[in-house]
């Protein structure tokens, strides 16, 4: 028997491992649960992994079932950013929605990657300098400034 933290999703490699219970599986995202859930059935042996929860809340319950029907992680992870939303790019929240949505991460990957390369261009030519571009530095350094008010030193 090992009790462990989560640090076995990282790389702990015992083959004949058959079992693992992962209590409060609420708690974690669904990748980690699909990490996790790698650390057994390494071997020739048949494997579990039980995903414990008391959760009632039906987005918990939505999100369980998945890991109990998918096994591709990649799938697995389009899923719980459909459900649970890309996370506060620029804060500490690691999950939900971000209080401005331009476009769906898992559908606009061609349009986000323009505007990615249009606002590098910009940058590395130093176009918010110009008069042209100054209401645009504008508008991003109030979009992201502090809780205070305080201006962001993004540009700097």
């Amino acid at each position: 028997i090992l009790v462990s933290t989560t640090v076995i999703e990282v790389g702990v490699n015992v083959p004949n491992a058959t079992l693992m219970i992962v209590e409060n599986a609420e708690r974690f995202g669904l990748s980690q649960l699909h990490q996790l859930r790698g650390r057994v059935g390494r071997g020739k042996n048949k494997s579990y992994c039980i995903l414990i929860s008391d959760a009632k809340n039906p987005l918990t319950q939505k999100r369980l079932k998945i890991m109990a029907k998918e096994n591709d992680g990649f799938k697995i992870s389009q899923q719980d950013l459909a459900l649970r939303g890309p996370g506060d790019f620029f804060g500490s929240r690691q999950h939900g929605l971000p209080p401005l949505k331009i476009s769906d991460i898992s559908s606009d990957m061609i349009t986000l990657k323009q505007a990615q390369d249009t606002a590098t261009y910009i940058i590395n030519n130093n176009l918010l300098k110009t008069k042209e571009y100054i209401n645009l530095k504008d508008n991003i350094s109030r979009m992201f400034s502090g809780e205070n008010g305080e201006k962001s030193n993004i540009f700097n």
